[in-house]
């Protein structure tokens, strides 16, 4: 079973759609119980890096990531669900994040925000998630993004205005800053090959 965490944030039902093609039970939950046992937890996130965080916290979200990452439980994190895994991000208010990845989250060097819209990514070449879509476009939208490499993982990078992170794989955690289940058939694939995974 994947779980979907539902903490106020994310498009939760496309979501649920997406990762359904690809994995038979998927529930939208945020009893820590299913969280933790479920094979693979969803983060996703829309809007504000702080309010994203505030959420997770006031329905023990940031307790149930911590104690899958405690376990190296699979966690995938979309979108602003990508950002809180960071140690912080300077969106609105210097805010923390959970950790999990090394760096911080900020605004894009670009001349028109947000960036919404598809875009072609530099996909690792040892990257698994990317695995038959290294050429495809996925779909973004966003003002802020992680833009240094982490240490000892799969970094797959793009570019808007500058260099940024469009996903991370590294060990249990992947996490991608781009939708990918709005961006079609190319998203749909990365999913399956994140489900293989599992």
């Amino acid at each position: 079973m994947i779980a979907i965490l539902d903490y106020g944030s994310g498009n939760l039902r496309s979501a649920q759609r997406a990762f359904e093609l690809a994995a038979k039970n998927v529930v939208v939950t945020r009893d820590a119980k299913i969280c933790s046992e479920a094979s693979a937890l969803i983060v996703p996130g829309v809007g504000a890096f702080a309010a994203c965080m505030e959420q997770l916290i006031e329905v023990g979200g940031a307790e149930i990531i911590a104690d899958r990452a405690s376990k190296a439980r699979p966690i995938f994190g979309i979108c602003v669900g990508m950002q809180v895994l960071f140690e912080s991000s300077n969106e609105k208010k210097d805010t923390q994040g959970l950790g999990f990845l090394r760096g911080k989250v900020s605004e894009l060097n670009a001349p028109v925000l947000p960036h919404m819209g598809w875009n072609n990514v530099a996909a690792a070449p040892s990257s698994k998630l990317f695995k038959g879509v290294e050429a495809e476009s996925f779909y973004f939208v966003h003002s802020y993004a992680a833009k240094e490499p982490v240490s000892e993982s799969v970094n797959t990078m793009t570019n808007y205005g500058e260099d940024f992170l469009a996903a991370v794989e590294k060990d249990f955690i992947v996490a991608t800053q781009f939708h990918p289940e709005k961006s079609g058939a190319a998203g749909a694939k990365l999913i399956s090959n994140w489900v293989k995974t599992l």
